[in-house]
């Protein structure tokens, strides 16, 4: 059967698009992405760097957010340098369950480097699913060890349904724009990798 991750992954070798790169990207101001990324890691990214973040909704805030459609996420967000191209590319892994359904939901795709929002307030990682999946942004709470995520419409696959066309978008709606998951341990964002080289890599984080 095959893997909502490796799904997105052949839907992106057959779409336009990669990673972006900070030369492609007017206006990112280098010294706030390194201060962004010393946050966001725990310090410089390195070879390789990941950081989990989760949430699982309780009773009592779906009770006050019913329009909700979201009860549970868990966001994974990933750096690795790329020598030959001088830069660091970034990348991030979704996953969701819904509230009045069952089944576990995957997303993935590509982030640039972290950019200002135009009131200069708030860095955060601009992240994108390939062939018009939509995406979301990433940002973190002034202390850290929440990240802030943002989204309009991202499509969303069952992991596990084989078909590579069972994608469905997620949209925001009343209660599903804003998203705060709490940092926690990488084993906690295991399941959203596939790769095992790349599981083994975060076990040993």
């Amino acid at each position: 059967m095959k893997q909502t991750l490796l799904v997105v992954a052949l839907a992106a070798a057959a779409c336009a698009g990669a990673a972006l790169t900070v030369e492609a990207q007017e206006g990112v101001d280098k010294a706030k992405a390194a201060a962004f990324d010393n946050r966001m890691f725990a310090g410089p990214p390195g070879a390789k760097a990941y950081a989990c973040f989760v949430r699982r909704y309780d009773a009592n805030h779906l009770a006050q957010h019913p329009k909700q459609k979201v009860s549970a996420m868990k966001l994974l967000v990933a750096a690795e340098d790329a020598p030959e191209d001088k830069t660091t590319n970034y990348s991030f892994r979704l996953g969701v369950a819904y509230r009045h359904r069952p089944g576990n939901f995957d997303s993935s795709g590509y982030c640039n480097h972290a950019v200002a929002t135009e009131s200069g307030h708030e860095m955060r990682f601009e992240c994108s699913v390939d062939c018009e999946g939509g995406g979301i942004t990433v940002a973190l709470s002034k202390d850290d060890k929440s990240a802030i995520a943002r989204l309009g419409r991202i499509v969303v696959w069952n992991r596990n349904k084989p078909d590579d066309d069972a994608g469905e978008a997620l949209l925001a709606g009343a209660d599903d724009k804003i998203f705060r998951v709490d940092r926690d341990d990488l084993s906690q964002c295991a399941e959203l990798v596939t790769d095992r080289k790349e599981l083994a890599a975060l076990r040993h984080k």
